[in-house]
């Protein structure tokens, strides 16, 4: 398949030959919260048909913005990870997810797909790091039967999937109200606050979850 270029001798056009295509920033998105199977980014992008993900995957691969790596034990299955270059596009699709939540998300449509664990880049995209000025925390979610966790120092996160091995904190929710909360542009504390979640750990983390992970108001992009 012969690449679609702009023809343009701009860093914005060269950028978007390429990652421009339809799914590739959405594969680098999953790459970006580590490696994955062929059939994880499967499972994460419905609706990809198998003979496109394989054609993004050999770009990404051709470009030099991903490579297949082997999954340590006791997994020791073949998977794609991110190169350098792929990672240095990640400030670029976190600041594509706050301008979606504040102007593109609204209410969830009954054909789109869910997945829970896109919170974790979702966590990165909203962490204000002045709120996190001093604490040292590890936080665990629990979304039906997803579990990711953010770990603060100071200042910086670090937000991956799994379950923390020693959390501080854990929240725990159903997957209908995370969608109606992020929809409503709720955070996880005030989630807690109203009943819909449910919080457990220390005291001084849960009090400081709070401003942790703003997330912007949704606008209309109407006048």
């Amino acid at each position: 398949m012969e690449q679609r270029t702009y023809n343009q001798y701009c860093a914005t056009a060269r950028t978007l030959d390429l990652v421009g295509e339809r799914w590739t920033l959405l594969l680098i998105r999953e790459l970006l919260t580590g490696p994955k199977r062929y059939g994880d980014l499967q499972a994460s992008l419905r609706g990809l048909g198998t003979g496109l993900l394989a054609a993004r995957l050999k770009h990404l691969e051709r470009e030099g913005l991903a490579r297949k790596v082997t999954l340590p034990p006791p997994a020791r299955t073949p998977a794609y990870a991110l190169t350098p270059a792929g990672e240095e596009l990640g400030p670029a699709i976190l600041e594509l997810a706050r301008w979606g939540l504040k102007w593109a998300m609204g209410e969830r449509r009954d054909t789109e797909a869910f997945h829970p664990g896109w919170a974790v880049l979702g966590l990165r995209a909203c962490f204000d790091p002045e709120a996190a000025a001093g604490l040292r925390a590890v936080y665990e979610f629990r979304i039906d039967d997803e579990v990711f966790h953010a770990r603060i120092d100071d200042g910086t996160v670090e937000a991956v999937h799994g379950p923390a091995q020693y959390p501080d904190a854990t929240v725990t929710m159903s997957e209908e109200s995370f969608v109606r909360l992020t929809g409503q542009g709720l955070t996880f504390a005030e989630a807690v606050e109203t009943g819909v979640a449910s919080a457990a750990g220390d005291e001084e983390a849960l009090r400081r979850l709070k401003g942790l992970f703003p997330l912007p108001l949704p606008h209309s992009r109407n006048p």
